[in-house]
C-alpha cells in the first residue's frame, strides 16, 4: 500500500494491484484503525478528479482507498461499458488488497457501480454512501449521457472547463464553488494520472445509458446507508435520491440547496462532516 506517511492526497504515491487479469491503479492512505473506505468516482474521472478537501477530510481517522476503473488512468485492460462488469472488476480489486469487510462510497456513476457491487457481493460491504446516485431505471437517468453531452459541447464553444457547467448551478454561489473546485484539482503536480481517454467516455457513457434503460431496481443495502444528492442536479435528477431512499429503508438522506451534481464538491466540509458523523454513528 501506499506509505503512512502521506497527509495530503497530492503527496500520496499512485500505487497498483493486480486483480480479475488487469492492473489497476489506486491511491491509498490514512490510519488503518477502522474499515478502509473505498471510493468509486463519476463518469469520466481518474485519480486526480477527487476533490483534496472531500478525500483529506475523510483520510483523517480512517484509511481511504481511490481505485481506477479498468482502463482508465493508468488502470490497464479494456474500459468496461457496463455497470455490472464494473462492479465486478471493484470486488476483485478490494479482495486482491487483502480486505473482507469495507465501507463504500459511490459517487454519480461509482454510486451505480456501488450497487451493482453490493448486489454481487453483499458481504463484502459495511456501510454504504451515495452521492449523486440513482438506481438502475431512475427517474430521468435515460438523458443524462443527452445532458453530458450538450454541455460539453456548449463548454467548448464557451472556452468553460465542461466540470462547471455539469457539476455546479449557474448562481454566485454555484460559479464561486466552481471556480475553488477547479483550483483544487490543480494542487497535485507531479505523479498526476494518465488522461482520460475518449474511449473511455464512450464506454461509460453506454454503461449509464443502460444502468437507466434497465428495468426499475429492486436493489437494497445490507447495512446502514447514506444518500447525499443536489436539489439542482441536471445530471442526476434529485428524484433519484427518493428512489433510492425507498429502496433503502432507514437510509439517511440529504439533499444540499442550490447545489448541482458536483454536490460533494460545492458543500465539502458538511459533507465531510455527515459522512463521518455516519460512518461512525
Amino acid at each position: 500500500m501506499a506509505s503512512k506517511r502521506a497527509t495530503l492526497y497530492r503527496d500520496v504515491p499512485t500505487s497498483a494491484v493486480a486483480a480479475g487479469g488487469a492492473v489497476f491503479a489506486y491511491r491509498s492512505y490514512g490510519p488503518d484503525d477502522e474499515l478502509p473506505l473505498v471510493m468509486l468516482t463519476h463518469l469520466g474521472a481518474n485519480l486526480d478528479g477527487w476533490d483534496p478537501l472531500v478525500i483529506d477530510g475523510l483520510a483523517r481517522d480512517r484509511r481511504v482507498i481511490a481505485v481506477d476503473y479498468r482502463g482508465v488512468g493508468d488502470s490497464t485492460g479494456a474500459i468496461r461499458s457496463s455497470i455490472d462488469d464494473m462492479a465486478a472488476d471493484m470486488i476483485a480489486v478490494v479482495r486482491a488488497l487483502g480486505f473482507t469487510r469495507v465501507d463504500l462510497f459511490g459517487l454519480s456513476m461509482g454510486g451505480m457501480v456501488a450497487q451493482a457491487l453490493v448486489t454481487q457481493a453483499p458481504d463484502l460491504v459495511d456501510r454504504l454512501i451515495l452521492a449523486g446516485a440513482g438506481p438502475a431505471g431512475g427517474p430521468g437517468l435515460t438523458r443524462m449521457t443527452g445532458v453530458m453531452v450538450r454541455s460539453v459541447l456548449r463548454a467548448a464553444l464557451t472556452f468553460t472547463d465542461p466540470k462547471t457547467l455539469l457539476f455546479f448551478t449557474r448562481t454566485r454561489t454555484g460559479r464561486k464553488a466552481a471556480h475553488d473546485y477547479l483550483d483544487r484539482l490543480a494542487e497535485r503536480t507531479t505523479d498526476r494520472d494518465a488522461r482520460v481517454t475518449p474511449g473511455a467516455y464512450r464506454a461509460q457513457l453506454t454503461a449509464v445509458k443502460e444502468w437507466g434503460a434497465a428495468p426499475s431496481a429492486t436493489f437494497s443495502a445490507p447495512g446502514p446507508a447514506l444518500i447525499v444528492h443536489g436539489d439542482s442536479d441536471r445530471m442526476v435528477p434529485p428524484a433519484n435520491a427518493h428512489t433510492l431512499a425507498r429502496l433503502v429503508p432507514g437510509a439517511t438522506v440529504t439533499v444540499f440547496p442550490d447545489s448541482g451534481h458536483g454536490v460533494v464538491f460545492q458543500n465539502h466540509d458538511a459533507f465531510v462532516a455527515a459522512t463521518r458523523d455516519f460512518l461512525y454513528r
